[in-house]
């Protein structure tokens, strides 16, 4: 939990990508985050978390449904929601 809380800090925003490998939606994120990753660069660190394989920070986090993004900003949860959202959106809350 420690090393979570360390990749969400700093001064760049984080997105956090809680999946799982049996998602099916979860299966459309890899291309949007990459399109996310393109446009930002360096402006934006993305982690993608299993679930499965950490069920720990899954529970402290409150995750219900799969997949559920966050982003964290300045070490502090600044937007979260379930479902497959689009590059565009998501580029617009890292920048806002």
């Amino acid at each position: 939990m420690a090393s979570f809380k360390e990749a969400v800090s700093g001064d760049i925003p984080v997105l956090v990508d809680f999946h799982a490998e049996w998602c099916g939606p979860c299966k459309m994120m890899p291309p949007i985050l990459e399109e996310v990753k393109d446009e930002l660069g360096d402006q934006v660190k993305i982690i993608k978390i299993d679930v499965d394989k950490n069920k720990a920070l899954a529970e402290a986090y409150a995750v219900r449904g799969v997949p559920t993004l966050m982003i964290f900003k300045d070490g502090k949860l600044a937007w979260r929601d379930s479902g497959v959202r689009q590059a565009g959106e998501l580029v617009d809350l890292l920048k806002g």
